[in-house]
């Protein structure tokens, strides 16, 4: 894998914008500066890989914007060793954001074409700290409950109550919910197993969350 001092630089100049855009934790900012996030890109849209937005990977997918990444990573607030569970797979870059920031992961994506070559491209840049499963995110992956946090890389209707069950106490949910248009993202904590604390934070558009909790 080719990491250049020009391709270095690019990252350089990202992590400022999406600190210019509001992202202030440090450990994240680092996190997207280490990423190669060029990798994830055939060699004709390179020139991309960089820019803050997102881009198709194909699938009716897309690698996230850096920003959304950062702002998601920062709201889950990842200690190092937190067992994380991410609900999409996609691309595999949020997977290495996470695991940058100490994360223990699971993570699962609902497209098999997607969930295969995530696990080569993870394996090739040597982000190895993720277990992967190919299946309906939105029910969660009971076997490894409790999570201490649990990110949601795509649009749901409602919040999927599997994924309330799923969290450890002190445990957080990111999730954007909403329409296919607009979502609002969610943070939910779970204070206590009855008590449930929710910020609604920022809107933003994600690709539809499938899955019996999702869009059907």
């Amino acid at each position: 894998m080719e990491d250049n001092y020009r391709q270095r630089g690019m990252r350089k100049a990202l992590v400022r914008k999406v600190q210019e855009k509001g992202i202030d934790d440090p450990r994240v900012l680092a996190a997207i500066g280490a990423v190669p996030r060029h990798v994830f890109f055939d060699q004709a849209f390179l020139e991309h890989a960089y820019q803050d937005k997102a881009f198709p990977i194909g699938e009716g997918q897309t690698i996230s914007q850096p920003y959304t990444v950062a702002y998601q990573s920062q709201l889950l607030q990842v200690k190092p060793g937190d067992k994380i569970l991410e609900i999409g797979t996609g691309s595999g870059y949020q997977a290495c954001i996470l695991q940058e920031l100490g994360a223990k992961l699971y993570t699962i994506e609902y497209n098999d074409t997607l969930h295969e070559k995530a696990i080569q491209m993870l394996k090739m840049i040597g982000y190895t700290n993720a277990t992967f499963i190919q299946g309906d995110g939105s029910q969660g992956w009971p076997s490894h409950a409790p999570y201490d946090g649990i990110i949601v890389t795509a649009a749901a209707p409602v919040v999927p109550e599997p994924l309330i069950q799923q969290l450890n106490i002190g445990g957080r949910l990111i999730i954007p919910v909403g329409n296919a248009a607009k979502q609002k993202m969610l943070r939910i904590i779970k204070e206590d197993e009855k008590t449930l604390r929710k910020e609604v934070h920022n809107y933003f558009s994600f690709v539809p969350l499938l899955g019996k909790h999702g869009w059907k």
